[in-house]
């Protein structure tokens, strides 16, 4: 359940929503923080929605158990002021050691905020269902281990984490986009496919995208007859959740100083 932040005890996770999803399906479906907090599970946080293209202010990282950074169709290189401001805030958090995840432009904006570089993949847009592949460093990574060593994913983007950051570790990729998952820090991570989409989601998005495929020669139909189930990247979103929750419970085992 999505709560008011002035309605909560401290330490919620919060939803920072970057983005919105094209209007028709919107209406049919609901919105990023929606999917979102639905793929969260059954989680014993408060959950919040933040939106900072509104104004809200993004609280300090000592007062929540973790952040989740929606997508966008916006960009990450255009450097919107209300960007600029959440890549800086992203920066305290990882600072802090506060857990949070970026997907797809939240991917991107936590890269750039580090120190890497955002921006136009040099092949095009990657969209539909593709196979990501864990690199060897997943496998002791708190938010990857456990994983199936390829799994299905959804992906939708034009722009990539084209460079990480420092001491960034990346985690999988495939041949598309090297970087489809990356940690900075201990608990702060990039994915830029969408554990939040369902099968009928990426359609939506195939369908909504087919004149921009076709004039770049791709084929809609095709790809909408891939879209497949994605559990394990699905899973990834609750797996968030328990890191979120085991942060909240240290937080407040520890006496303020």
């Amino acid at each position: 359940m999505i709560e008011d932040m002035e309605d909560i005890e401290p330490r919620p996770l919060a939803i920072v929503k970057v983005g919105d999803t094209f209007e028709p399906l919107r209406e049919r479906r609901g919105d990023f923080e929606h999917w979102i907090a639905a793929g969260l599970g059954d989680t014993s946080l408060p959950v919040v929605v933040l939106d900072p293209r509104r104004g809200d202010t993004l609280p300090d990282p000592s007062t929540l158990a973790g952040a989740i950074v929606t997508g966008s169709h916006a960009m990450v290189s255009h450097r919107e002021p209300w960007s600029e401001s959440t890549g800086r805030w992203l920066a305290r958090m990882v600072a802090h050691d506060t857990p949070v995840l970026g997907i797809c432009f939240g991917h991107q904006l936590l890269a750039d905020a580090l120190g890497g570089e955002a921006g136009d993949h040099p092949v095009g847009m990657e969209v539909g269902t593709v196979q990501v592949e864990l690199r060897p460093e997943a496998a002791d990574d708190p938010l990857t281990k456990g994983l199936p060593q390829r799994f299905d994913a959804h992906v939708v983007h034009r722009q990539s984490a084209l460079r990480l950051p420092k001491d960034a570790v990346r985690l999988a990729g495939n041949d598309f986009e090297p970087t489809q998952a990356f940690r900075i820090g201990q608990h702060a991570w990039g994915v830029q496919f969408h554990p939040e989409f369902d099968d009928d989601v990426m359609r939506g998005y195939v369908e909504h995208l087919a004149e921009p495929l076709r004039t770049e020669g791709r084929n809609p139909a095709a790809l909408e007859a891939d879209v497949k189930p994605t559990p394990a990247a699905a899973g990834l979103l609750q797996r968030f959740a328990r890191i979120a929750e085991a942060h909240n419970a240290a937080s407040a085992a520890t006496p303020a100083s």
